[in-house]
C-alpha cells in the first residue's frame, strides 16, 4: 500500500511540474500583414516582413500559426472564422495585424486592402472591429486572449471624411484579455522607412527573453520602443489577465528541448524620459552580462549652432508657389480613378462619381482636377455642404483664398457648427494673414473634435503669428505628438 501511495504521489508531482499554465498544442495565433492598399501612394514597407517574423516566432513558442498576407475584406472574415474553430475552451488565442487602422465610434477597425471607404460608415460596414473580434474569440472559451496591433498609421483615408479621429481608440476587452498598440491612444507613427518596424524589433527581442510573463515582455517592449524613440512613440497596453502566461511555453525559463533560446541584445539604450520610467524585472540566475565595448574615438568639437531665427511676423509671407500637381495622364492608371472614370463615361452626371474621384484627386495633390469634379459636382447639386468643404479646402492649397473663403462660408451657412468647413475655413484665413479669425475657427473646431491634428497645429501657428509664441509652441508640440507628419502636411499646404 505504502508503494501505491508513493507511485502516485510521484506521478502527481510530476504532472504538477510539467504542466504549464496552457499547453503548447492549446495556443492558437493569427498573423495578417496588409500592405497594398491601392488607395496608398505606395505599399507599406513594414507589414509583411513584420508579419512574417512574428509568425515564425510564435511558431518557436509552440503556437500553431496561420499568416495572411494582403487580405481582402473576405478573407479577413474567413482567416477569423477559421481561428474561432480552432479555439478550445481554456486555450490562448492571439492575434496580430500589421497594417493601416482606423477608429470610429470609439472602436478601433483593422482596415482590410480592398476596403472602400468614402465616409465613416464605411469604416464600420468594411473594417474588421479589434472588439468584435476579442468578443468572439471569448466566447469560443479562450482563457488567454492576446492582440499585438501596429496600425497606427497615418492612413490614406482621411480627407474623405474630416471629423475622425487619429490612431486607435481604448479596447473595451473581456477579463483575461492583453492588449498593446503600437502607439499611444488616438496618435499615429510614421513607419521608420525600413524593413520592420521599431515596435516589431522590440516586441521580438523582448519575446525572447526568458523567465518574463506576458504583461512584463509587452511592459518592456513598451520601455524600449519609447527609449529608440527618444520618447516620440509610447505603445499603449491594457490588460485583464486573470492568469500567468509567458510567451515561451513550459517550465519557466526554457523552451521546448529542440528549440535553444537566441541570444538578447545587451546595448544600454539611451535615457528614458522620466514619465515612461520603468525598472524591468531582472531575470533570475541570468549570466553576467558582456563588458561594453570601447568607447568611440572622440568627436571634434563642432562651433555652437547659430542662434534661432525671430519668431515670425504676424502677417503671413508671401505665398509659395505650390508644388506641380500630378497630370490626368500620370493619374489614369490609378485603380480607384480608373473605375471612377469609367462610371462617369457611362453616366456624366454621377455626382457620387464625380465628388469621390474628385477626393481622390485631391489626396493626391492633383488640386486643380479635384476642384473641376468638385465645380461639376456643384453644379448638379449646389448645396452639397461636403463638395462646397472640399473645393474650400483645395482652392486653399492652391491659393485661391477670396473663392476658398466664400465656399466654406456658403457650407457653414448651410451646416452650421460643421467641424470641416471650420477647420477649412481656419486654413483659408491662416493664410490670409487673418490671425485672429483662424484662431476662432480653429477654436470652434476643437470643441467639437479636440483630436483634429489640423485644427491644433493650425491653432498653433495662428496664436505664434499673433505674438501668443509660448501657447502657439505648446499647441504644434502637441499636434505633432499626435502625428508626427503634420508639420509636412502643412508645408504641402504652403504654410510654414
Amino acid at each position: 500500500m505504502k508503494i501505491l501511495l508513493a507511485l502516485l504521489l510521484t506521478a502527481l508531482l510530476s504532472v504538477a511540474w510539467t504542466a504549464p499554465s496552457s499547453a503548447a498544442g492549446d495556443r492558437y495565433a493569427l498573423v495578417i500583414g496588409n500592405a497594398k492598399y491601392p488607395d496608398a501612394d505606395t505599399p507599406l514597407k513594414e507589414p509583411i516582413n513584420d508579419a512574417r517574423d512574428v509568425a515564425d516566432e510564435l511558431k518557436r513558442d509552440g503556437f500553431n500559426v496561420d499568416i495572411g498576407e494582403n487580405l481582402t475584406g473576405e478573407a479577413m472574415h474567413r482567416a477569423f472564422d477559421k481561428l474561432y474553430g480552432k479555439i478550445k475552451p481554456g486555450s490562448v488565442a492571439l492575434i496580430f495585424f500589421s497594417g493601416f487602422g482606423i477608429q470610429s465610434n470609439r472602436q478601433s477597425y483593422m482596415i482590410p486592402v480592398d476596403a472602400q471607404i468614402w465616409t465613416e460608415q464605411d469604416v464600420r460596414h468594411d473594417g474588421v472591429s479589434l472588439e468584435t473580434v476579442l468578443g468572439e474569440i471569448n466566447s469560443r472559451g479562450a482563457g488567454v486572449k492576446i492582440a499585438l496591433v501596429d496600425a497606427s498609421r497615418r492612413n490614406p483615408y482621411e480627407r474623405r471624411f474630416r471629423t475622425f479621429s487619429a490612431g486607435l481608440a481604448p479596447v473595451i476587452a473581456p477579463n483575461g484579455t492583453l492588449v498593446m498598440y503600437s502607439a499611444a491612444l488616438s496618435s499615429v507613427v510614421s513607419d521608420n522607412g525600413g524593413d520592420h518596424s521599431l515596435f516589431v524589433q522590440e516586441l521580438l527581442k523582448e519575446i525572447r527573453v526568458p523567465d518574463l510573463m506576458a504583461e512584463e515582455t509587452l511592459n518592456r517592449t513598451r520601455v524600449g520602443v519609447t527609449r529608440a524613440s527618444r520618447g516620440e512613440q509610447v505603445p499603449w497596453i491594457s490588460s485583464s489577465l486573470a492568469e500567468d502566461f509567458s510567451f515561451i511555453p513550459g517550465v519557466p525559463g526554457s523552451r521546448p528541448p529542440a528549440l535553444a533560446p537566441r541570444p538578447v541584445a545587451t546595448a544600454a539604450p539611451p535615457p528614458l524620459p522620466p514619465s515612461v520610467a520603468a525598472t524591468p524585472k531582472p531575470m533570475a540566475s541570468a549570466p553576467p552580462p558582456p563588458p561594453p565595448p570601447p568607447p568611440p574615438p572622440p568627436v571634434a568639437q563642432t562651433k555652437p549652432p547659430p542662434p534661432p531665427p525671430p519668431p515670425p511676423p504676424a502677417r503671413v509671407e508671401a505665398p509659395t508657389t505650390p508644388t506641380p500637381s500630378p497630370t490626368q495622364v500620370a493619374l489614369a492608371d490609378d485603380p480607384t480613378i480608373k473605375n471612377l472614370t469609367a462610371k462617369l463615361d457611362a453616366n456624366p452626371d454621377d455626382v457620387s462619381a464625380l465628388y469621390r474621384r474628385g477626393q481622390v484627386y485631391a489626396s493626391k495633390g492633383a488640386y486643380s482636377l479635384a476642384i473641376k469634379d468638385f465645380d461639376s459636382t456643384l453644379r448638379i447639386n449646389p448645396k452639397d455642404v461636403e463638395a462646397l468643404n472640399n473645393r474650400c479646402w483645395a482652392r486653399a492649397v492652391i491659393g485661391n483664398l477670396q473663392a476658398a473663403l466664400k465656399d466654406c462660408n456658403e457650407a457653414l451657412r448651410l451646416r452650421p457648427n460643421f467641424v470641416d468647413a471650420l477647420d477649412s475655413r481656419g486654413l483659408v484665413n491662416l493664410k490670409s494673414g487673418a490671425t485672429k479669425n483662424a484662431i476662432t475657427d480653429f477654436d470652434a473646431a476643437l470643441k467639437i473634435n479636440p483630436r483634429l491634428t489640423s485644427s491644433l497645429y493650425g491653432r498653433g501657428l495662428a496664436k505664434q503669428r499673433n505674438g501668443s509664441i509660448s501657447e502657439g509652441n505648446l499647441d504644434i508640440a502637441n499636434a505633432k505628438a499626435m502625428d508626427p507628419n503634420i508639420v509636412q502636411e502643412f508645408d504641402s499646404y504652403g504654410v510654414r
